[in-house]
This record gives structure tokens, C-alpha cells and sequence, in this order.
């Protein structure tokens, strides 16, 4: 595969101009305009950010792309799947209201937000890999498989397993359901805490296999000869009381997170835009954000979300430490292989970031190669 296009703005404006305005010259510079969105359902995929967190996008990034949508004709909607871990996003109430405490409501985007896998995290599709060695099936929330045409917006930051949180991840991460999400994280099958079983006997409901049975005094137990994994129990619990083993590598979840975005993409228009300010060195699912690694650097936009993913890497690594970061305190002694200086594995040392854009392009799913075209 060769060189993709990927483009690029900085964060300077001057007078009479502002950053939304050069957004929205750059996906059109990048090539949104291409897409026919008349009367299409447009998925904009995004991380609404965790309570507490003051990294994530602010919501008037998104109401750029969804006006720009609409002007061409466009359905738009904002979009996000369940979390698997506890927090205020992991069923879809709770999670529509964080999303409107961190300002994203139709009255700030134009648009409206739809938890892709619904309530409980139990709707979802399963959607062919293709190529994929790590995933057959992929589990998707069913919103984001019913939009005809996937755009993805993403707020670049590092993450604690896959080193790095960008379009692939914001895709293939963010778009599985809680049972996608499990099948990602986890080689296993769940596991009951009795502790915080209430025996409501509400995840039999959603066991397809008769894999749950309960004791004398109620508490739930799987049986892991019947479990198949789906995860759909966990979805199901109100109490936090059926956990997953978070078992899966760096490497194995890079690479399962690159065939869950190739899922997604395949057989649909795509275009995807990366916002590459108050990069954190922890992904926005926390609820708090630490101090950004490296000063704020700009936007990027491409057709190719691997190419866009490795673009925003390089910018980030060409970047000086921010003084007062995590970056700064750790020794400088990580680089690539041409020798310069490699800040994603100096914050997280134990990840292998290069397995998400190798793996994405053993698959077909894109190339790492680019070339960069700048936006003024």
C-alpha cells in the first residue's frame, strides 16, 4: 500500500480567524466534501470524556463536523459505546449524562447523542472481520452499524496498554460494545464476585448459553463449560458484581483493537480527524487527566486512519516535553528506529505502541506511510 494523504493545521489563528474555522477548512482541503451524505445517517464517533477528566474534545470540535455534515445534506449523530470497567459511562443513562455534563447536547452540537450499544450495553452486532487473525466477529454497538457513512473524531492522548489512544483506538475500542470490549481486554470468560451479587438474577436474562446458576443464599455462578465469552452478562449487571480478567497484552490488544476498526470501516464511506491538543498521558476513560507530555500541536485529517494515527505519533515525538509532565521526569533513552526520540514508550514503557499500525497494515486496513500536506 502507498503513501496516504494526511492533513495538518497548527493550533495558531490570527485575528479574525479561530480554530473552528480552520477545521472546517481542513476536512475540506482533506476531502469530506467528497462523500455523497444526502439524506445518509452519519455516525460521528467520539470519546464524550469521563467526569472529571478535563482533557477530552471540547463539544465545539463536534458541532463543526456536524454542521459541515448538514450542509452537505447529512444526518448526523454523536456516538459512543458502553465502557466495561466501573465508571459514570458503563450503562447508557448514566452515560448520556456525562455526556451532557461535559457539555455535549444538541443545543452545543447540533446534533443529538445515541449510545451506540444501547442501555445496557447488550446491543450490538456481530460484524465479520475481515483478514482478522486475533477476531473472527466483532461485537458493535448497533447504532454505529446502522449509520450509513462513519466518521470518526478523536482527541490523541496516551493510553496505559496500547501506549498510544488515537483514530484506531477511538474506533476499534470505542465503538465495541461491552461484549466487544471484554473479548479485547480478556482471553478468558467472566468471573462472578459474590460480594457485590445481589442475586437479582437479572444477567440470566441475558445468558444465551444457561450458563449461570444460583446458590442458597442467591449469589450468582457461571459455569465456564457452558460460557462462551459473549460478555453480555456484564452488560447486564447493575452492580458490578460479573468482572472480566484483563488479560490480554499489549501487542494481543493492539491487534484486536485494528481488526475491531477494520470492522467497522469496511464496506461504508469513512474519514476520520484527530485533535492533537492536551495530549494526557492516560486515556479520557479516566476521571482525571494529567498534565499534557508535549505542547498542543494541531489537527490532522485523512481518508486513512492508520496513516492519520502515525502522522499525529511522529508530530508528537518531534515535540519537546512539557516541563512540568510525567514525560519529563522519566530518562529520554527510548528511540526509533532512526534514532529519534520515541515519548510514547518513555510514559509507557511496558506497551509496544508499533503493533496497532503494523498489525492495522498486515490487515489492509491502511498504510503507515503518509505524506503530510499542511492547511493554513
Amino acid at each position: 500500500m502507498g503513501a496516504s494523504k494526511v492533513y495538518f493545521t497548527d493550533m495558531r489563528c490570527k485575528v479574525e480567524d479561530s480554530l473552528l474555522n480552520k477545521l472546517d477548512r481542513l476536512i475540506k482541503k482533506a476531502g469530506i466534501e467528497q462523500i455523497d451524505f444526502k439524506q445518509k445517517y452519519v455516525a460521528i464517533k467520539l470519546h464524550f470524556g469521563e467526569p472529571g477528566n478535563l482533557a477530552f474534545l471540547r463539544p465545539n470540535f463536534a458541532k463543526v463536523v456536524a454542521d459541515r455534515i448538514k450542509a452537505l445534506g447529512g444526518m448526523p449523530f454523536l456516538t459512543d459505546c458502553n465502557t466495561l470497567y466501573v465508571g459514570r459511562r458503563n450503562q447508557g443513562l448514566n452515560h448520556l449524562d456525562a455526556a451532557n455534563e461535559n457539555g455535549y447536547w444538541p443545543l452545543s452540537t447540533g446534533c443529538q447523542n445515541i449510545i451506540a450499544d444501547g442501555i445496557r450495553g447488550t446491543d450490538d452486532i456481530d460484524v465479520p472481520v475481515q483478514g482478522g487473525t486475533y477476531c473472527k466477529v466483532a461485537h458493535i454497538g448497533r447504532a454505529i452499524m446502522d449509520a450509513d457513512i462513519f466518521i470518526s473524531l478523536t482527541h490523541f492522548k496516551g493510553h496505559e496498554i496500547a501506549g498510544f489512544g488515537g483514530a484506531l483506538k477511538n474506533i476499534g475500542m470505542g465503538s465495541g460494545s461491552r461484549a466487544g470490549k471484554m473479548a479485547m481486554h480478556n482471553e478468558g470468560k467472566p468471573l462472578v464476585n459474590p460480594d457485590n451479587c445481589v442475586g437479582c438474577q437479572i444477567c440470566s436474562r441475558f445468558c444465551n448459553q444457561g450458563a449461570i446458576s444460583y446458590d442458597a443464599k442467591k449469589k450468582a455462578s457461571i459455569d465456564l463449560n457452558k460460557c462462551v465469552g459473549c460478555g453480555r452478562c456484564i452488560g447486564a449487571c447493575s452492580k458490578n458484581a460479573i468482572e472480566s480478567k484483563w488479560d490480554s497484552g499489549s501487542a494481543a490488544l493492539n491487534a484486536k483493537i485494528a481488526e475491531y476498526t477494520k470492522a467497522v470501516v469496511d464496506g461504508r464511506p469513512h474519514f476520520h480527524i484527530a485533535v492533537v491538543n492536551q495530549v494526557s498521558p492516560y486515556c479520557d476513560c479516566h476521571g482525571e487527566s494529567d498534565a499534557a507530555i508535549v505542547p498542543d500541536i494541531g489537527i490532522f485529517a485523512s481518508f486513512d486512519p492508520v496513516a492519520l494515527d502515525k502522522a499525529c505519533i511522529d508530530a508528537i515525538n518531534a515535540a519537546p516535553a512539557v516541563a512540568t509532565s510525567i514525560l519529563s521526569e522519566r530518562e529520554q533513552t527510548h528511540k526509533d528506529s532512526h534514532g529519534n526520540p520515541d515519548h510514547i514508550t518513555d510514559v509507557h514503557p511496558t506497551t509496544d505502541w508499533r503493533t496497532q499500525i503494523s498489525h492495522a497494515e498486515k490487515i489492509g486496513l491502511g498504510s503507515g506511510t503518509y505524506e503530510l500536506i499542511t492547511i493554513k
